[in-house]
């Protein structure tokens, strides 16, 4: 079964970037305020190609819940960051641009670090996860209240901080849902009826709040780094609360602490080189800010949109 969730993960990990990348290039041309209000989604849900994106982005997450019925978070949430280079790769055919050795070689310093921090954490529990529906309510309030803050200061920081920020936000809200999802599956895994529960319900909620931030990060034009920071968000934010609340467990002597550590330091680096990349997407960098702050204009890169 475990060999079976693994392969399962590693589908749903291409289909991710593979609809992340389609998506990106309309969500940055789509007209409104530099951060982009609810019904910014309307408006790209009438673009072929990003619902195109939406549906391999859909497929990629309900392989990704069929791959946590059969494993724990600590094995699957790791299997997204191989993602990341199909997504940089991907990104650059679809907007024509050049992929330069230093994104490569910042993706692989992701990957390399946010596996290994999350390969140290334990592989195994002894009992279905549970999560009482409290519980549950204050993790989903703190994530929505820390969020909204978020995404109204979002038009004052500058567009590189700007997508690390909001995509920080959404992974986080990414990553509860994947720790709700989890509970919910392994539940449905022997009793199918548990799908029909609050828990669902939350999960969607956050989920779609989480999308709204990801979607506004893209829509800065440094994808990379958004999608960058996602990957090493959503599994760490996965793995804390399975191992805080879940009970599945932290790396418990101090050499695994030490080495975890020295590995999400790698991934932070590799994020941050992301987020300076000059080879920011040309089309966002004509939108002026008409939100309630100010835009903050990359003058990194220039160019007309098309």
């Amino acid at each position: 079964m475990m060999f079976w969730s693994v392969g399962i993960a590693l589908c749903g990990a291409f289909c991710m970037a593979l609809g992340s990348a389609l998506q990106e290039r309309d969500t940055v041309r789509a007209p409104g305020h530099s951060v982009a209000r609810l019904g910014f989604l309307l408006h790209l849900a009438r673009s072929p190609r990003w619902v195109l994106g939406t549906l391999a982005v859909g497929a990629g997450v309900g392989l990704h819940l069929v791959a946590l019925s059969g494993a724990p978070l600590t094995i699957i949430q790791p299997i997204g960051v191989t993602g990341l280079l199909f997504a940089i790769v991907l990104s650059a055919v679809f907007n024509r641009t050049r992929v330069r050795s230093s994104q490569i070689l910042a993706g692989l310093a992701v990957m390399v670090g946010l596996a290994g921090v999350l390969f140290l954490f334990p592989h195994h529990t002894s009992s279905a996860p549970e999560l009482p529906l409290p519980a549950a309510l204050a993790l989903t309030g703190t994530v929505a209240v820390v969020g909204l803050a978020v995404y109204f200061a979002a038009p004052w920081v500058p567009v590189g901080a700007r997508a690390v920020l909001l995509a920080t936000m959404g992974g986080i809200a990414l990553g509860t849902t994947s720790a709700l999802a989890r509970v919910v599956a392994a539940a449905a895994a022997s009793n199918p009826i548990a799908v029909l529960s609050w828990l669902t319900v939350l999960a969607v909620a956050v989920a779609l709040f989480g999308g709204l931030l990801q979607q506004n990060a893209y829509r800065t034009g440094h994808f990379a780094a958004a999608y960058a920071t996602l990957l090493v968000v959503d599994p760490i934010t996965g793995a804390g609360i399975g191992a805080l609340v879940l009970g599945e467990g932290l790396p418990t002597t101090l050499a695994d602490q030490l080495l975890a550590t020295g590995a999400a330091a790698l991934a932070i680096a590799g994020t941050a080189v992301l987020a300076r990349a000059k080879n920011r997407n040309p089309e966002a960098g004509n939108r002026h800010g008409n939100g309630p702050g100010p835009e903050l204009v990359d003058t990194t890169s220039s160019g007309d949109a098309k």
